[in-house]
């Protein structure tokens, strides 16, 4: 059985926009106020672009980051 990339998955955007239309389904079938509704869909998509930043800078901090940027630091 395969394992979940999980580091991958929380990366996607894909994944949370699908996680974010998820929510919208839910809350509609629940019958709670389109207010609410647009606000938790904004909430999911902040958090998903947070997650997609902070895989992004810890992928790019890995590999070295900015090699560029080193070299005027070691000026």
């Amino acid at each position: 059985m395969k394992t979940i990339d999980w580091k991958r998955k929380l990366s996607s955007r894909k994944f949370w926009t699908a996680v974010a239309a998820w929510m919208t389904s839910l809350l509609t079938a629940f019958n709670v106020m389109e207010n609410h509704i647009a606000q938790t869909a904004i909430i999911v998509s902040g958090i998903g672009s947070l997650c997609v930043y902070m895989l992004a800078e810890s992928m790019v901090d890995r590999n070295g980051g900015d090699k560029s940027a080193k070299a005027v630091s070691e000026e």
